[in-house]
């Protein structure tokens, strides 16, 4: 299977949004408004979608939220799909959508992170077409930290051409921004110094292989799966080897710890010539840390473990590409990650 890549967005195509998961309160639809203004301004049409609602934890019924997704995702003038963020059950979807007619498909864009990797990563692993891991709908209006990019700059991006991120030494150790008070807020707050981190061993990093990955607390729950067969995957579009990232969104260690063991049981990485792990403010357990459930899980796997990558919970945002070609470097003095499409 070769990894489809939609085409590069360009002024005048169309985005969808519409809520996998969660739907946006009527006190953040503020927010919403100035995400949707700033596509706007990019000069791409803008289609919401009827599933929205934010009054409890999904934004419609299953059927109507998997219909939605279907139709955007095969609509040939929808270009882009971004969820407004991730959410809780986005598994009650992926039994629901027609993974034949997705393959079948134009290649759209699917953006998001969180809860929406239920949906993004079965999506590449299944049909081949690359999803972004990034900063979602409601994060959108917030400027690339120095070094970064924005999902906005990925999909536009040709394919073909390298693309490289390189941490900003910097990121946000507590809290989030106020969208009820503050709805245009675009400037990211980073209070804390921090660099991406080396959990097997010393030495310098230059792997290279196909991007794969997700949120822990949601695709553990796939593990096993026909959704979630990464091995597969790999044999049949990277046999050169993937670069897998996992983060951890809230989850404490003891729990993250075992979730990463039922997923390499599972075989999610087996094929990984190294692991990259989002940096993450959930918390530690009494005598395990996040950085020690990660090695006890993972260490066997003799691979290369990078933590404290900006892919997860916590800004600044590193948008990754499920399917595009990635080479990741960290040294003493240099830590950066490149991604081809193609």
């Amino acid at each position: 299977m070769t990894v489809r890549y939609p085409r590069p967005l360009r002024p005048g195509d169309r985005v969808g949004i519409t809520s996998p998961s969660s739907g946006v309160p009527k006190e953040l639809c503020g927010r919403l408004d100035v995400a949707v203004g700033d596509l706007e301004a990019r000069g791409y049409e803008v289609v919401v979608g009827r599933c929205m609602d934010g009054d409890g934890h999904l934004s419609a019924p299953a059927a109507e939220r998997a219909a939605e997704l279907m139709d955007m995702l095969t609509d040939p003038a929808i270009r882009a799909v971004v969820p407004p963020w991730g959410g809780e059950t986005a598994i009650d979807l992926v039994s629901l959508l027609d993974w034949d007619r997705l393959r079948a498909a134009e290649p759209t864009w699917l953006v998001g992170w969180s809860d929406i990797s239920t949906v993004a990563t079965p999506l590449t692993l299944l049909t081949g077409t690359a999803t972004v891991h990034g900063n979602n709908l409601m994060d959108t209006p917030y400027r690339a930290s120095e070094g970064l990019l924005t999902w906005l700059d990925i999909v536009a991006a040709p394919q073909g051409r390298p693309f490289a991120q390189t941490p900003p030494g910097r990121y946000r150790s507590t809290g989030w921004d106020d969208y009820r008070a503050h709805p245009d807020v675009r400037d990211l707050t980073l209070d804390t110094p921090g660099r991406w981190t080396r959990l097997d061993g010393d030495g310098d990093v230059d792997v290279e292989g196909r991007l794969i990955g997700g949120c822990i607390e949601t695709l553990v729950n796939l593990a096993g799966t026909p959704y979630l067969d990464v091995a597969s995957f790999a044999r049949s579009s990277a046999p050169e080897g993937l670069l897998v990232y996992v983060e951890a969104g809230e989850d404490n260690a003891f729990t993250i710890c075992r979730n990463l063991h039922g997923m390499r049981l599972a075989g999610f990485f087996d094929a990984a010539n190294a692991v990259l792990v989002g940096r993450t403010n959930a918390p530690d357990g009494r005598t395990l840390t996040q950085h020690e459930a990660v090695l006890d899980a993972l260490g066997s796997l003799n691979v290369p473990i990078v933590a404290d990558v900006e892919c997860g919970h916590v800004p600044p945002y590193l948008p990754l590409v499920n399917g595009a070609r990635g080479r990741v470097v960290h040294t003493a003095t240099r830590s950066e990650l490149t991604q081809t499409l193609g």
